[in-house]
């Protein structure tokens, strides 16, 4: 998971330390820009693609976590 928050600090210009199950995305400009972003990190780090609409969704850190699963069993 280390990896993951470390990707998901740099999509959003922020600490690795801010990075929280609960960190609201809205707040670090949860945008098409960081969507995409975020897809790339997945495949990389897990080596999973994720649904774009899916992921668009998302509101909360956990939620992204969530959809991984799902994909791997996919």
């Amino acid at each position: 998971m280390s990896a993951f928050y470390a990707g998901l600090a740099e999509i959003f210009e922020i600490d690795t330390a801010e990075i929280t199950p609960n960190l609201e995305l809205a707040a670090y400009n949860w945008d098409s820009l960081a969507v995409v972003s975020t897809i790339a990190l997945i495949d990389e780090v897990y080596g999973e693609l994720v649904d774009g609409a899916a992921l668009g969704k998302c509101v909360v850190v956990s939620d992204i976590q969530a959809l991984i699963p799902a994909a791997q069993a996919a």
